[in-house]
């Protein structure tokens, strides 16, 4: 039987909207300012269409809108809302003072209307036919003249609503409203269609009692600081996109980074760190070298040391790269600094004595076992090995990061979602605020330690990750991949690995779930008395930093666990001749 069809009601988005701004007054009541306060108080005083086309426009890309295609079947009579929405300064007609705005303004036309208006405009059309829309938008800007366009926009012939005396508007408040969904989601990447997706069912949310959240910003300060450092991301997106030259982009960031980048609030720091490796990987991608290592310089946010070191290297200052490579072994903030590093050390190394040097991940790979399997496996390796292993009548399946991360989500799930981290701040959190900072286990290291305990009564363990498996089964975790398999397969590695052993890698995992949720082995394989868990290659294939990181991890807690290459069995000539 079908799952029966959810249907929203038709102004749905209205009690979406008022929603947000009620929970945004009773939690942010104290840093709002004048203008957000008068905005939420003549929307208030709004009517209801008035309130819900105000939203539709609000919810939609970009400032400006045409009056025609306005077309929504719950709002009574669009013109006369339109115009008191004018009346009431919400909306505005287009005028002279929006030139600043005349790209964005020809853009919401299509190139056929562009070459249309460049006619009425006397312009020379030949040829723009087979001009791309942002060829002819650019053109029309160069030549025509502003003032013209706009009487022209106006014009009835251009105009299909005649009920309404402006053919293009755009929405005021902009700001505003930015804000307060700014201060909602906590970042610039909320979007009101979560609450769609989760009233249609698509997303489920972990519940939790309203008023234990808890703001995700203290100051204005904070406020301020973070979405400024956003809305610079967002610019910088926009100079890439343009083909801005590289110096002038360079010059825009460090003039940015000086002014706003020194005094950031706490809250900002992370989004600012995240954006100077952004501009610095695009230095270093266009060759400009000198350049991105200022930049890089300016965070040691992962991966910002390394990139220093391959640069310094290419740069020919060894001395420099060499000494920062030290820095990094002394105190590693991953898997994949701490092996570059070393790798880089003794290639250094090998070089003063002449000799060639292998990366840790190679040699470990050139030493791990090797088996043959049909060339029928090529593009499902992973299969080719658990039938290899079936063969033999033993069982094995599919883990990689899920079985662990799985794991980790459940057995912790309260500790995760707990209010009392301070860490949940709207309803429709995928997960915590802190879930990948070095936070997240500084807050709850107490209660994961003592969760641990549990482990050594594997009977108490598995009713308790059984039970937490169907309660909530379906609710969003990023660290939790539902499906059917999920809990024998735990119940499974429960029985062969000690409590200790278990306890160790979710503590390793605790420790930095940003980096240790990854580079688990592939499969896992067991049978009444044996069990191993199982990175696959095939001849093409490499392993990464942190797939070594965790076989070295595994060994020293007597997991077992191994590398295995695969070639692939040559086909027997004699069968076709």
């Amino acid at each position: 039987m079908a799952p029966e069809r959810i249907e929203l009601p038709p102004k749905y988005y209205l009690e979406y909207f008022q929603y947000l701004l009620t929970f945004v007054q009773k939690k942010y009541q104290h840093i709002l300012n004048e203008s957000e306060q008068q905005f939420l108080s003549q929307f208030d005083a709004l009517t209801e269409d008035e309130q819900c086309l105000y939203i539709r426009f609000v919810n939609r890309t970009g400032s400006f809108f045409r009056v025609e295609k306005l077309k929504y079947a719950e709002i009574e009579n669009i013109p006369a809302v339109l115009n008191s929405l004018i009346i009431k300064n919400f909306v505005e007609p287009l005028g002279i003072k929006h030139l600043q705005y005349a790209y964005e303004v020809l853009d919401i036309f299509n190139k056929t209307e562009l070459i249309f208006l460049a006619k009425m405009l006397n312009l020379p059309t030949k040829g723009k036919s087979s001009l791309k829309k942002e060829e002819v938008l650019d053109w029309l800007l160069e030549v025509g003249d502003w003032e013209e366009i706009l009487f022209l926009l106006d014009e009835k012939d251009f105009s299909k609503i005649h009920a309404i005396e402006h053919s293009v508007v755009k929405v005021c408040f902009e700001e505003e409203v930015q804000l307060l969904k700014f201060l909602f989601f906590g970042t610039r990447h909320g979007d009101m269609s979560e609450f769609v997706t989760r009233d249609l069912g698509y997303q489920n949310y972990e519940k939790y009692d309203e008023d234990k959240m808890v703001a995700y910003f203290q100051t204005r300060q904070e406020v301020e600081d973070k979405l400024k450092v956003s809305l610079a991301r967002e610019d910088f997106y926009v100079m890439q996109e343009t083909k801005v030259d590289y110096l002038e982009i360079y010059n825009w960031f460090m003039d940015w980074a000086e002014t706003h980048g020194k005094e950031l609030s706490e809250i900002a720091i992370p989004t600012f760190e995240r954006f100077t490796l952004k501009v610095g990987a695009y230095l270093e991608k266009i060759k400009a070298l000198d350049e991105a290592l200022i930049v890089f310089r300016l965070t040691e946010q992962s991966p910002s040391r390394e990139r220093q070191v391959r640069i310094l290297d290419k740069l020919k200052n060894k001395e420099e790269a060499k000494a920062l490579c030290e820095v990094i072994l002394a105190e590693p903030q991953n898997a994949d600094e701490h092996f570059f590093a070393e790798d880089y050390l003794n290639r250094l190394e090998a070089q003063l004595q002449k000799k060639k040097s292998k990366k840790a991940i190679t040699q470990h790979l050139h030493g791990s076992e090797s088996i043959t399997i049909d060339l029928v496996w090529k593009r499902q390796v992973e299969m080719g090995v658990i039938d290899y292993y079936e063969r033999q009548y033993k069982k094995a399946t599919f883990t990689e990061n899920h079985l662990w991360r799985s794991l980790f989500g459940l057995l912790f799930w309260d500790i995760i979602f707990d209010t009392e981290t301070l860490s949940i701040h709207h309803p429709l959190q995928r997960s915590p605020s802190d879930l990948f900072k070095p936070t997240f286990f500084e807050k709850r290291k107490e209660k994961i330690e003592e969760r641990l305990q549990m482990l050594e009564d594997i009977d108490a363990t598995s009713i308790y990750i059984y039970n937490i498996f169907f309660e909530k089964y379906g609710i969003t975790n990023p660290l939790v991949d539902w499906y059917g398999g999920l809990f024998p397969l735990i119940q499974t590695v429960l029985e062969k690995l000690s409590s200790e052993q278990v306890s160790a890698i979710m503590l390793e995992m605790a420790r930095n779930l940003r980096e240790n949720i990854r580079g688990f082995p592939d499969l896992f394989m067991w049978d009444d008395g044996e069990y191993c868990f199982i990175e696959v290659k095939s001849p093409t294939d490499s392993l990464s930093n942190q797939q070594l990181y965790w076989q070295r991890f595994f060994e020293k807690i007597n997991v077992h666990s191994k590398v295995l290459r695969v070639a692939w069995e040559k086909p027997n000539l004699d069968e076709f001749l």
